[in-house]
């Protein structure tokens, strides 16, 4: 699979809003595609920091503000705040009429907010999707090629472990790291289940607690919507890290980390790295390229939609992190 960046024909104007480093990854690749952009943020430093990475000035004052001012509605808006701000920064977007909005992972600060909003852009008949670049990672490609030729995925595991050594040093926004299940760890899950297929039945058991989040340990398994058999683990006390494992009825498809693959054949103990066209992973953000030419192209096939996040925070993400015993 090949694919180029555009340098011919400018596409329209769209927002970008917020000026996080995700913002800067962002506006790298808006302006690989050669899409006319402009940058709508709040703070000081954030906005001088966007400016010196990227070269391009901060609209300041927040979407609030900049909307007050009756400006032409653009082609589209990419949200990339923090998660705290996820939900009230597209909810304004909506309001003020926009149609087609990429919205930063998880989408909101718990499954509520997410809930909200998505009854809101139905209301809006707005197009918004949550933005789980790692679909669109060049090993994640390459294993969904390899299951294809395989005849599909029997079963998969992953694991989710989170660095809470790490993290309980973290200075984040209240709330935040109350919900690091769905705000961090489903960038794996939502891979695992995207490949895989989402849970048709799933038990789940949790234990533990951290002074900054409860559970702390994770376990369960299931059956996925194609019949595939999944279990996954996490233990947020102890070491770890995040990996995804596939296996077809040829091979074991390992994703650790899940920017590389290895593979194993049947009948073979030893693994081994495959060559993958991973260029634009190491140019940009990883994933980044592809998922934004994705919803700026209108391809939406491998896109996560709200409405979509919304189900699967209320149905197996609920089960997942609810404390059994």
């Amino acid at each position: 699979m090949s694919y180029y960046i555009n340098k011919k024909m400018k596409k329209n104007k769209i927002w970008l809003i917020g000026a996080s480093q995700m913002a800067v990854d962002y506006a790298k690749v808006l302006k690989a595609l050669n899409i006319d952009f402009i940058t709508i943020g709040r703070g000081i430093e954030s906005a001088n920091n966007f400016t010196k990475e990227t070269g391009n000035e901060v609209i300041r004052g927040g979407i609030e503000k900049y909307i007050n001012s009756k400006p032409i509605k653009p082609d589209a808006a990419i949200v990339a705040v923090g998660v705290e701000q996820l939900k009230s920064a597209a909810e304004i977007l909506l309001h003020y009429g926009i149609k087609k909005i990429l919205l930063e992972k998880p989408g909101g600060l718990t499954t509520n907010e997410v809930v909200e909003l998505n009854s809101i852009a139905k209301n809006y008949s707005a197009d918004v999707f949550i933005g789980y670049n790692r679909r669109f990672y060049s090993s994640v490609i390459k294993s969904k090629e390899i299951i294809r030729e395989d005849g599909g995925i029997q079963s998969f595991n992953f694991e989710f472990t989170e660095w809470s050594h790490i993290i309980e040093k973290m200075v984040k926004a209240k709330g935040v790291k109350d919900s690091w299940f769905i705000s961090n760890s489903s960038h794996v899950i939502d891979t695992a289940f995207y490949i895989g297929g989402k849970p048709s039945r799933i038990s789940s058991y949790t234990a533990g607690e951290l002074s900054w989040h409860k559970p702390a340990i994770f376990s369960g398994a299931g059956v996925t919507t194609t019949n595939a058999l999944f279990s996954y683990t996490a233990n947020w006390q102890a070491p770890g890290r995040w990996g995804i494992e596939f296996l077809t009825k040829k091979h074991r498809l390992i994703l650790r980390p899940i920017e590389k693959l290895q593979i194993q054949e049947l009948g073979s103990i030893s693994t081994s790295f495959i060559d993958i066209d991973d260029k634009l992973d190491q140019l940009y953000k990883p994933g980044l390229y592809l998922q934004t030419k994705a919803f700026m192209d209108n391809i939406y096939n491998d896109l996560c939609t709200l409405s979509e996040q919304a189900t699967s925070l209320k149905d197996y993400y609920r089960k997942m992190s609810e404390i059994a015993f």
